[in-house]
């Protein structure tokens, strides 16, 4: 790799366990989000359909923050909120940005989250009353 090629790379983000524990319960939380209308159980869905509609909840009451970012805050500066944390009210788009290597803007992002999420309930609705 030549100096120029190796001075584009962004360095890597080091996590700390509390960083890594926060991001993998993140992702356990979006995934269940994503996959959770696949539950074969009356109850798991019915615990889904109350699920997905608190997250959009969540985040306009905590001003398009999420509360596990704030705990993670807390925890580290003793304050709910830190604007030097990229990820604060930003976690989807910043893994959409590392993983995808797309740079949407909040205002795409929040219509992609919202359609999707709403698909996702009209799933788990639909296997609710019709798959079961």
């Amino acid at each position: 790799m030549s100096a120029p090629q190796a001075a584009e790379k962004p360095e890597p983000s080091a996590r700390d366990a509390l960083g890594w524990f926060c991001f993998v319960l993140h992702l356990a939380i979006v995934g269940y989000a994503v996959v959770g209308w696949l539950t074969p159980w009356r109850g798991g869905l019915i615990f889904y359909l109350c699920y997905v509609p608190l997250l959009p909840v969540q985040w306009q009451l905590n001003r398009t923050s999420c509360l596990l970012n704030n705990i993670e805050t807390w925890l580290r500066t003793g304050r709910w909120r830190n604007p030097a944390n990229p990820e604060e009210g930003a976690f989807l788009l910043r893994l959409v940005e590392s993983v995808l290597g797309l740079h949407p803007s909040r205002g795409q992002m929040d219509m992609i989250i919202y359609s999707l999420l709403g698909v996702f309930w009209l799933l788990a609705l639909s296997h609710l009353y019709f798959w079961l």
